[in-house]
């Protein structure tokens, strides 16, 4: 809004621009339903919206640097880490952040998840002053590294934490939690107490918008400011309209589904199968547009981890599929076109999608056309993500579909133990390999870089010739705004969306 004012005696007008608003809105998808950090990867909600933080972080180059903790070191033994707890940081509720504080948020998200211990697991906790002192049950060599991941933001337990479910947590953000109404929006503001500067926003609100494409359209009416988990193809909807800017960034992001092998998945022969009729080439280079790259391996390429080096041989080849699968005594009987159990039972795989990345329901439906063409049957069941994780954990599913960061440590080392070492909490697909637990085991406990690098490659490596999962494609990872947002930026460990560096430029 410009106002002209005219002084007296003819002196020249002088222009003065109103304020410029310092909120915004930000198109997201549903991903949680309750603001309590240790459900689920509830956490990374928390941490995207600018409210929690850790005692480390990793920079646009996926480096790890200083956060709460403003250095750390570690012993001969590989097994006590020292960390040096900033001073002079608050809560958002003005509470002290001292060593104890931390040391209780951390043994709060031990006592609370699983998942902790997918990490590490700690001998013993102590806090002296500003230091904190963790001595881990055996030498853990990403330890400082795990400790970056959402799940150990760092929470003020001193107040009543059973409120986080619905007010959420109190934290040390540049923003605080203010309203949560789950499938419909959250609102942050300005926490007053912040340690590293002022926020440049005062609030900003994050509407749930699941539909891709009506999250395109109300980026292009200006109804929101940003939007995530746009695609490729979104890029048509903007033509000719020069006020959105498009980020793109080649990700550390894996899109694979879980084949359980508690149900007819067991036989390995079926799941070499489903392998072998699967075009992911086709799924990535004409579906997508070319916004992914083929899968095969647990790892994208975008990682130094072998992938040109490991070997698929369950390669797309449906006619080997087709063979092995009568081979195997998986037969016709009734004439429908689809296979029966080599026992003449029905055979239909039910594959349980989320609904919220439309790429998931892309790459299941052409999946399941694929398997069609080889005689499986396949029953696709989309569902909300929360819904999704209540049944992989239940193990209700035979294929889920699954899009995680596979590097939340920095390097694969926990996304690989999570997923595929046979005694792991979140391993509820039955996979099971004795040499592979034993190398992940190894691998914890490895410090030198070339060693950990051959020992990666080779659990890989194991995990394809199990034929343990389907490896659909490595995405690249967008990010849609008004050109009127500035310090919007993307980091390969996508922990961080909205800082105190995003602002409103008019």
């Amino acid at each position: 809004m410009l106002g002209l004012f005219a002084a007296c005696g003819g002196e020249k007008k002088e222009e003065v621009k109103a304020d410029v608003p310092k909120e915004i809105v930000v198109g997201v998808t549903s991903f949680a339903d309750t603001l309590e950090p240790t459900e689920q990867y509830f956490s990374w909600v928390i941490t995207r919206y600018g409210v929690g933080e850790n005692l480390v972080r990793f920079n646009e180059n996926g480096e790890l640097q200083p956060a709460l903790a403003e250095s750390w070191e570690v012993s001969e033994d590989g097994q006590t880490w020292t960390f040096k707890i900033r001073e002079g940081v608050k809560f958002s509720n003005g509470n002290p952040l001292t060593a104890e504080a931390v040391k209780a948020s951390l043994e709060r998200t031990f006592s609370k998840t699983k998942r902790a211990e997918g990490y590490f697991k700690y001998e013993s906790m102590k806090a002296d002053g500003q230091t904190l002192t963790i001595k881990s049950q055996k030498p853990t060599a990403v330890l400082a590294q795990s400790l970056a991941d959402p799940l150990f933001l760092i929470v003020d337990t001193t107040v009543n934490t059973d409120e986080f479910t619905t007010k959420g947590p109190i934290a040390t953000g540049p923003f605080k939690f203010t309203e949560f109404k789950p499938g419909e929006y959250t609102v942050v503001e300005k926490n007053e107490n912040y340690w590293d500067g002022e926020a440049k926003l005062n609030k900003v609100t994050f509407k749930d918008i699941n539909d891709q494409n009506t999250r395109a359209l109300s980026l292009k009416s200006g109804e929101i400011d940003i939007a995530y988990n746009l695609k490729v193809n979104n890029k048509a909807d903007f033509e000719g309209q020069d006020d959105i800017e498009v980020q793109e960034l080649k990700s550390l992001r894996t899109t694979y589904a879980f084949m359980n092998q508690h149900g007819a998945l067991k036989d390995k022969t079926l799941r070499q199968a489903v392998l072998r009729a699967l075009d992911k080439k086709a799924y990535t280079e004409n579906l997508l547009g070319g916004a992914a790259t083929p899968g095969k391996a647990p790892i994208p390429p975008t990682l130094d981890y072998g992938f040109d080096k490991l070997v698929d041989e369950n390669a797309y080849n449906p006619e080997s599929s087709k063979e092995i699968l009568a081979a195997a005594g998986y037969k016709d009987i009734d004439g429908d076109g689809f296979v029966e159990n080599p026992d003449g039972t029905q055979l239909d795989l039910n594959f349980v999608i989320y609904t919220s990345r439309a790429e998931l329901g892309i790459y299941a439906q052409a999946a399941q056309v694929n398997l069609k063409d080889v005689g499986i049957r396949v029953t696709l069941k989309p569902v909300s993500y929360e819904t999704l994780l209540d049944m992989r954990d239940a193990g209700t599913f035979d294929l889920l579909i699954w899009n995680v960061l596979v590097a939340n440590t920095g390097d694969p080392e926990n996304y690989l133990y999570e997923n595929w070492y046979s005694k792991s909490p979140n391993n509820q697909a039955g996979y099971s390999n004795a040499k592979v637990d034993e190398l992940l085991e190894e691998l914890q406990k490895e410090f030198d870089a070339d060693k950990r690098k051959d020992l990666i490659i080779e659990i890989q490596q194991l995990i394809m010739n199990d034929a343990a999962t389907v490896f659909f494609g490595h995405e690249t990872t967008y990010l849609f705004s008004n050109k009127r947002i500035a310090g919007l930026k993307m980091f390969p460990m996508d922990y961080y969306w909205i800082t105190k560096d995003v602002e409103r430029t008019k």
